[in-house]
């Protein structure tokens, strides 16, 4: 496979990031990497594991002569660090991200840059409660969406080398408005990790059900242990979607508890029937 960038910058080496790196290495899309970031233990575990070639924790020094900048941090801070890069990137350098959440950081990512260098807004649907370079794998992509959100004026040729970047490490590529976007992963994982969050909040302070929890409380639970502050932004940033999904969830909630206090089996029936249908596409 033809390599697409010389040298690439990865601003947050963790799950993600890192991922990304071990992926494209692997199939020959990249030469050098750098990465950035803030905490000099996790970048020195990448660089033993042969995530990345080098690193600092100076944004002008790691990203010195890049033409990919890549965004894996949390969303509030990526216009910033794309705007402490941008002086030193190589002239035809291309940025883009891995947010869940576009529409805010496409247009502060675009303002940051103020038009020096194309910015191609991409979201794999990937990974999990691990975070740091210690949990990255290059199998992390595969079979995998990816929502690609170029604006208007994206280059072509940006995005062209965005899909073929994401494409490379084994994902099924779709481009989408960010509006759109957004409301969707409001609902497929926004909402998911507000109800774990708040479940383990109601629940998990309970030294014995700590003890005697089950697989299915595990299961749904698992992923309450990502990142707070990866997930405090993501709520943020898209709290107008995420609020119309809690709403969503509040009202079949709803319907269910009336069902439990009016001890009507057909109708609890007929909710869990309906579930396991709808389940079963998830699959």
């Amino acid at each position: 496979m033809p390599r697409l960038f010389d040298k690439i910058t990865i601003a947050g080496v963790g799950l993600i990031g890192g991922s990304l790196a071990l992926a494209a290495r692997e199939q020959g899309l990249v030469g050098e990497i750098v990465g950035l970031g803030r905490g000099e233990a996790n970048l020195r575990t990448a660089r033993g594991r042969g995530i990345i070639d080098a690193y600092s924790l100076d944004p002008r020094e790691a990203a010195r002569n890049a033409d990919l900048l890549f965004l894996s941090v949390p969303v509030s801070a990526m216009a910033a660090v794309a705007s402490a890069c941008a002086p030193v990137l190589s002239t035809a350098a291309v940025v883009t991200d891995a947010g869940s959440v576009k529409g805010a950081v496409v247009s502060d990512v675009e303002a940051a840059l103020a038009g020096s260098f194309p910015f191609v807004g991409a979201h794999p649907i990937a990974g999990g409660e691990q975070a740091g370079a210690g949990a990255a794998r290059a199998d992390l992509f595969e079979g995998s969406p990816c929502i690609l959100t170029p604006s208007r004026g994206t280059p072509p040729e940006a995005v062209r080398k965005i899909r073929a970047l994401w494409e490379g490490v084994g994902m099924t590529v779709v481009e989408m408005d960010v509006d759109d976007h957004d409301a969707l992963l409001a609902r497929v994982s926004h909402l998911p990790h507000a109800i774990a969050f708040a479940l383990v909040n109601a629940l998990c302070r309970n030294e014995e059900i700590v003890t005697l929890s089950g697989q299915s409380l595990r299961d749904m639970t698992r992923i309450a242990a990502s990142p707070a502050e990866v997930w405090s932004d993501i709520f943020v940033a898209n709290r107008e979607r995420l609020k119309t999904a809690l709403d969503e969830f509040s009202a079949a909630f709803e319907t269910l508890r009336k069902a439990i206090d009016r001890g009507d089996r057909a109708a609890l029936r007929e909710l869990i029937e309906s579930a396991r249908q709808a389940q079963a596409k998830l699959r």
